[in-house]
């Protein structure tokens, strides 16, 4: 079978599926006024949280077990970084790299508090010492090296701190000969850093481009909901396939800032997977339930596939 035939199996197979969910998923796309109501997740205090779709009630216990998806309405709820890890990666099987790396305040910069503080609370909140975690692992037994992001840590903002972690990750793929994966929930740049942030769009991109141009190695992007900013305009749509989260929001500017500055009316859902996946911009769409046996998948593929490789290499 053609790799071509193959994308589009899993097309159609992923088209039935989001016929089969698509009654129980009407009206996921949040109106703006109710995405400014959403009702963050707290892991650590609580049995029951609110879907913000539908509003039901949820025990979390159960939510956890159902991969954070509603089961009133289907709803694919946060994830913090380590429950997609433990979801991704087989159990036993993950050894994190650079976790002792931490922002710097280069700037010194101060807004309602200073940058440096507000990294110590999310440090202490989230029990992260970034908004990314990275490291080796193994879905289904073969060797990959991913990256996750935590929206929970400042919004999933990149700064120098994830660029540097991510790009030793590519590096380390590149050199173990690896498959490299980055599950994506950025909230853009982390504009406190200034250009230390904007710059760490050329750095992935140029690692990224040794690994899969030059090494023929696999790199796949996960955007999730959501993907913005700079992470988007860069590596979060570099992948060999981009496999989206089901419903996932993905974007270089938000919808309200594009109808600001255009004075025009962006089309509800736009912006969403399912419509980014209609017009070329994506591989697949992919319910989070069925992502670790598609991407299994496609890894399976990948290693058994034969790759050419340059006489340097």
């Amino acid at each position: 079978m053609s790799l071509m035939n193959w994308f589009e199996d899993r097309r159609k197979f992923s088209g039935l599926i989001g016929a089969f969910i698509e009654k129980a998923t009407k009206g996921y796309i949040l109106s703006e006024r109710r995405k400014d109501r959403h009702i963050k997740i707290n892991t650590t205090k609580g049995l029951w949280t609110r879907c913000d779709n539908c509003e039901n009630m949820l025990y979390i216990k159960f939510l956890r077990q159902n991969k954070r998806i509603c089961e009133e309405c289907g709803y694919h709820l946060q994830m913090s970084s380590t429950e997609r890890i433990e979801f991704l990666i087989d159990r036993g099987t993950w050894h994190p790299m650079d976790e002792d790396m931490v922002a710097r305040d280069a700037l010194k910069f101060s807004d309602e508090d200073s940058y440096k503080n507000w990294v110590l609370f999310y440090q202490k909140r989230t029990g992260l010492t970034d908004a990314t975690q990275t490291g080796i692992g193994k879905p289904n037994g073969i060797p990959i090296a991913p990256g996750v992001t935590d929206f929970q840590f400042m919004g999933g903002s990149m700064g120098f701190v994830v660029g540097e972690k991510i790009t030793r990750l590519t590096e380390y793929g590149t050199r173990e000969l690896m498959p490299v994966i980055i599950v994506c929930f950025f909230g853009g740049a982390c504009m406190q850093e200034g250009t230390l942030s904007s710059m760490q769009m050329a750095k992935i991109s140029a690692v990224s481009q040794i690994h899969q141009a030059q090494k023929k190695l696999l790199y796949i992007a996960i955007p999730t909901y959501f993907t913005t900013g700079g992470v988007t305009a860069s590596f979060g749509m570099l992948g060999d396939v981009i496999t989206a989260e089901f419903k996932a929001y993905i974007a270089s500017a938000g919808k309200r800032v594009i109808e600001q500055m255009l004075r025009q009316k962006i089309p509800d859902g736009s912006q969403v997977a399912e419509s980014l996946s209609d017009h070329g911009l994506l591989d697949l769409t992919v319910p989070r339930n069925l992502l670790r046996g598609v991407s299994s998948e496609i890894f399976e593929l990948y290693s058994s596939a034969p790759r050419r490789r340059s006489n340097n290499s």
